[in-house]
């Protein structure tokens, strides 16, 4: 199995609902996202994907989230803006199209001590 992985940074702010300490409040992160991508096969280029298409849809994702106070946002106006959930945002949202391969993680930084991983069940 061939593996790859790119990463992309954002800002943005959120306030985690339900939740009794600091992080109730609304704050922000320099969010890091890593994306892994799985697959058995290379194309006639001995690719498992290009790394152009990977980041270019990494940065899309990012792009909706970038800059904005994520509990407006669907579909986090419904669920927690947690880096659990923003994790598996970013992977319900890259795996679409990704001919021959599969989301293997996706990793969330809020800071440089701490993240947060998303592996779909393949």
């Amino acid at each position: 199995m061939f593996e790859i992985f790119v990463e992309h940074t954002f800002a943005a702010g959120h306030a985690l609902r339900n939740y009794h300490g600091k992080c109730e409040n609304v704050h922000g992160h320099n969010y890091r996202v890593q994306v892994g991508v799985t697959g058995f096969k290379l194309d006639e280029n001995g690719l498992l994907f290009d790394f152009a298409e990977l980041k270019k849809k990494l940065r899309a994702t990012s792009e909706y989230l970038d800059h904005q106070f994520i509990n407006d946002l669907k579909p986090f106006d419904e669920i927690n803006p947690s880096a659990e959930n923003i994790a598996k945002f970013f992977c319900d949202e890259i795996q679409r199209d990704l001919a021959g391969t599969k989301v293997a993680y996706v990793r969330v930084w809020e800071t440089d001590t701490s993240c947060a991983v998303y592996r779909p069940d393949n």
